[in-house]
């Protein structure tokens, strides 16, 4: 059986009820069809169990009230309705995504309905090894706006697309007048050469592994959390990305220019280390 067809057997969570996906559907009166407004939030499961759970519902409910979106399920609901979706779909590798739509509007500008809420779930293997080919990236100078939710709004990432191609690099990292922010799906960190753990302090989307990352200071890791200019950036011995789906994937390149030595630092190989190992924990790995 081919995974599309695997996939059209699976169930979506709608506002009150399970759905197939092929079956999932919204009206175009919603906000987020008509204005790309509400939110969402990202996780994964590793053998069956839902990884660093709590800190990603802490973020969409967050989220869903900085956006005036008044979700009327509380944190218990949420997680019940995760335990039955799981069961039904039996995808233990996954990612499962709450999407909290602005609701349908009477004339397609107006927040009057309450939101409408998605949760579906995809197959997804989490990196557990270390990607040594890393990444290249181009810089370009833009401010996400609502920078600390993680709203709908990938307008700019997604128009950059061609030029990113054209410049032979993966993905973009965001500056704001040479002030280093974040990639478009995930947080960017520097390592200099007193090996500090530099990663931007403000007008960012605070990440889940990024935060894991930080609580690592306590263990020894020296990490900082300030904002860093594209100067020091050209100086980094070593430069990585964290997001959910990638854990921390090293940068070797930026601009054409080489980071370090052009390979996966010793910092940036330890940092995965410990991310994984706290993977595999939750997971029961």
């Amino acid at each position: 059986m081919h995974k599309k067809d695997i996939m059209s057997n699976k169930q979506v969570f709608i506002n009150d009820r399970f759905v197939p996906l092929t079956a999932a559907s919204l009206q175009i009166s919603d906000l987020s069809i008509q204005r790309g407004y509400g939110i969402f939030d990202f996780f994964k499961t590793v053998n069956g169990k839902a990884i660093f759970l709590e800190d990603h519902l802490d973020r969409f409910f967050s989220s869903a009230a900085q956006m005036h979106l008044d979700i009327d399920l509380d944190r218990k609901a949420i997680l019940k309705i995760l335990e039955e979706l799981t069961a039904n779909n039996q995808i233990p590798d996954s990612g499962i995504r709450l999407t909290l739509t602005g609701g349908y509007s009477s004339d397609g500008y107006l927040l009057n309905t309450p939101p409408n809420l998605v949760i579906s779930q995809t197959e997804l293997q989490a990196p557990l090894v270390l990607q040594d080919q890393g990444i290249k990236l181009m810089t370009f100078d833009y401010q996400r706006q609502l920078s600390g939710i993680k709203t709908l709004d990938y307008a700019m990432a997604i128009w950059l697309q061609p030029t990113i191609r054209q410049a032979g690099a993966h993905d973009v990292l965001y500056h704001n007048q040479g002030w280093v922010r974040e990639c478009p799906r995930a947080n960017f960190f520097i390592v200099n050469h007193d090996q500090e753990i530099i990663t931007a302090a403000t007008q960012i989307l605070p990440g889940v592994i990024r935060k894991n990352i930080l609580s690592l200071a306590a263990q020894g890791f020296r990490v900082v959390e300030r904002d860093f200019n594209l100067e020091e950036l050209a100086n980094a011995s070593e430069a990585f990305i964290t997001s959910t789906t990638k854990h921390i994937l090293p940068v070797l390149e930026i601009d054409g220019k080489a980071v370090g030595t052009g390979r996966p630092g010793e910092v940036t190989t330890n940092l995965f280390d410990q991310i994984t190992a706290i993977v595999k924990k939750q997971a029961g790995l």
